[in-house]
């Protein structure tokens, strides 16, 4: 049996799983533990078929026809180096989120509107990427979506999560749309479905500019690219902390799979100017997106914005491939699609880490918003501690794995001066000043985001009486958290892993880093740039211990311990703590006017009077306001005003579709 047989044993397994977690609906509770163990199993079983083709040199692809779909066409599905790489993101994604539902899911609420929709969930992304022709993976992206949403509106009778599924269920339509569009453009009038075909057929220049620009709105839209990422703070937050990682880490990958799979292996050679197109939308996002995030104080939106910005960070990278691969600098271009795909993987651990800490928080202490949080460091100290690990590897700081996968992608911008172009050689710098300026907000936004929920003296009631989380909560925390760090401090491991999927892609592939002494990472060469994390971590280990030992040694041997966040009074309340609010002020101030139309007034009292100063801040979404509720309005506009249309007479009807069909006629007559 073919690897790819296998692993759709493993998708009928997760379907089944799906069906037995609805028979198990009518007993509350009796289902938890079973349905989310089983698909522990079935991802775990999956990536160990996946660990040993990766071991393989080299991978040869594997697949597998099943006699479904469309008539004498079937299901094709094929299994090759970028679908292996993917995969292992989707199963180990999955794998943590059950291990952490064992715990969290015994406080949810409604099990039985989840317990049916995860399996099915992880079902979708896997026959994503094993599909090999676009039936199928139209077919299986809609699956994906429609799951997710039902995940993401469990709790509906709650306003906010009702809209939130309303906006992602259009969204999302709107996505399949333009990759249903893309995909009849590749098939071409023969209807070639199969990926096969489509690499075979080599679409024209004109045809590939249009499938880029769609595949833009189908997986962009998808995967939060910037204007196309209303969705994705609204329906985050809105689903379980478990699934919300897997949207967030997971299913946004799956759309990244998306686009590289069409751009890089359907569409055949690029042209330089659709670099900058990919280029300027991920710059776009990556600042954004963090800009978002400083100003949110619910962390689970925050987490969600900050998905955004990442995205980003992938898409420059993957523009920067584009754009390499069209001058023929295969090694610039292997170096940056590298950088794509470790930056894809890293974010999958760490964002699955913070929400996986948030659900923690959340279930701790029932909120979400950080104002009403402090302290929990003394409460919750595993949890605390993970959640900085996190905090550090999305900061982009050493010796974590976040530092790697965007020191990778500066080092394909500073390849840009070979460049022939002279508008690449300035968007490249530009683009990588904006990569440069979304890594510090992002420090910014974490050092808030821990500082505010941790920190500090706890703000409520609820806070004072938070307890740890669960064995297996902090099991797969702990996980991902050794993960971080691995990565970051033996990225040469990792590197030597993509280089299968580079090789496919673009025919070449970074040095071997393992045979670099030190376990060191050149991208290029050494007399360029090189980098080693481990000696990074032991300087760091060695450092905070010797400073460790020299205060408590030779410094005062009293030990005083008070009241954290002191700010000069000796029994200051907890609303003199600095909170998220005050803590972005700066940086609202120097791009709120612009970014989002900031606006602050201060309420003082007159002297002598007794009542409260008040501080008004309004914050607009300006690409809300300004694209999406103007449409929303012409639609309203619209349908107000074809309402009539249903109350025709069968005259008037028969009249409507014969000039409907003259129209179509006349199309199909004057198209070239």
């Amino acid at each position: 049996m073919s690897d790819a047989a296998v692993l759709l044993w493993g998708v009928a397994s997760l379907l089944g799983t799906a069906v037995l977690a609805i028979a198990l609906s009518r007993t509350p509770g009796s289902g938890t533990r079973l349905v989310y163990g089983l698909t522990l199993g079935i991802s775990a079983t999956a990536l160990l078929v996946l660990a040993g083709r990766m071991l393989e040199a080299p991978v040869t692809p594997s697949t597998a026809v099943l006699p479904v779909g469309l008539p004498w066409v079937g299901a094709h599905f094929r299994l090759d180096a970028l679908s292996t790489f993917f995969l292992v993101v989707i199963n180990f994604g999955g794998a943590m989120a059950s291990l952490y539902g064992l715990g969290y899911g015994s406080h949810e609420p409604s099990p039985h509107r989840v317990l049916p929709f995860f399996p099915a969930f992880l079902a979708g992304m896997n026959l994503v990427v094993l599909a090999d022709d676009a039936f199928t993976f139209l077919l299986s992206w809609e699956f994906m979506s429609l799951s997710s949403w039902a995940l993401v509106i469990v709790h509906h009778r709650e306003r906010e999560n009702a809209r939130a599924g309303y906006i992602y269920l259009v969204m999302a339509s709107f996505g399949t749309l333009a990759l249903l569009l893309a995909f009849g453009l590749l098939s071409g009038p023969g209807g070639n479905y199969t990926f096969e075909a489509m690499r075979a057929a080599g679409p024209t220049p004109l045809v590939a500019t249009f499938v880029l620009a769609l595949m833009l709105l189908g997986a962009g839209s998808k995967a939060g690219l910037v204007p196309l990422h209303v969705w994705l703070p609204l329906a985050h937050p809105a689903a379980p902390s478990h699934v919300s990682a897997l949207m967030s880490g997971v299913m946004t990958k799956v759309a990244v799979y998306g686009f590289i799979r069409v751009v890089f292996d359907l569409l055949g050679e690029p042209t330089w100017w659709s670099s900058t197109i990919v280029l300027f939308f991920g710059g776009l996002t990556a600042v954004l997106g963090i800009l978002y995030a400083l100003m949110e104080k619910d962390l689970k939106r925050l987490l969600a914005y900050s998905t955004i910005e990442n995205i980003g960070v992938i898409f420059v990278s993957l523009g920067l491939a584009l754009a390499f691969k069209a001058n023929a600098m295969p090694s610039a271009a292997a170096l940056a699609l590298t950088a794509a795909l470790f930056h894809a993987l890293n974010h999958s651990f760490f964002k699955s880490l913070l929400f996986f800490g948030a659900g923690a928080v959340l279930t701790a202490t029932g909120e979400r918003d950080m104002e009403k949080l402090g302290g929990l460091i003394h409460r919750m100290p595993q949890t605390s501690f993970v959640f900085l690990v996190g905090c550090v590897a999305i900061s982009s700081l050493p010796p974590f794995n976040g530092f790697v996968s965007e020191w990778l992608a500066f080092q394909a911008v500073l390849q840009s001066p070979d460049l022939p172009q002279w508008g690449l050689k300035v968007m490249v710098p530009a683009v990588g000043g904006l990569l440069a300026l979304s890594a510090a907000l992002a420090a910014a936004c974490f050092v808030k985001a821990f500082g505010i929920t941790f920190l500090g003296r706890p703000r409520t009631s609820a806070v004072e009486h938070a307890h740890e989380a669960d064995r297996y909560s902090l099991a797969a925390m702990f996980i991902l958290a050794a993960l971080c760090l691995l990565a970051g401090i033996l990225p040469g491991f990792v590197i030597d892993g993509l280089s299968p999927v580079t090789l496919s892609l673009i025919g070449s592939r970074m040095p071997v880093q393992m045979a670099q002494p030190w376990l060191s990472i050149v991208p290029i060469a050494e007399s360029r740039s090189s980098y080693n994390g481990l000696l990074v971590f032991v300087f760091i280990a060695i450092s905070a211990s010797a400073a460790v030992y020299v205060i408590h040694r030779f410094a005062s041997h009293a030990l005083r311990r008070g009241p954290a966040w002191g700010c000069g009074f000796a029994d200051a309340v907890p609303g003199s703590q600095y909170t998220g609010v005050s803590f972005a002020q700066p940086i609202r101030r120097v791009f709120g006017a612009f970014v989002f139309r900031a606006t602050e007034s201060v309420e003082m009292p007159a002297p002598g009077e007794t009542g409260p100063a008040r501080f008004n801040l309004q914050i607009h979404d300006v690409i809300w306001e300004t694209l999406y509720l103007p449409i929303g309005k012409a639609l309203d506009f619209a349908t107000d005003h074809l309402n009539h249309l249903q109350f025709l007479t069968i005259r008037r009807y028969l009249t409507l579709v014969f000039l409907f069909l003259i129209v179509l006629l006349l199309v199909l007559a004057l198209w070239p």
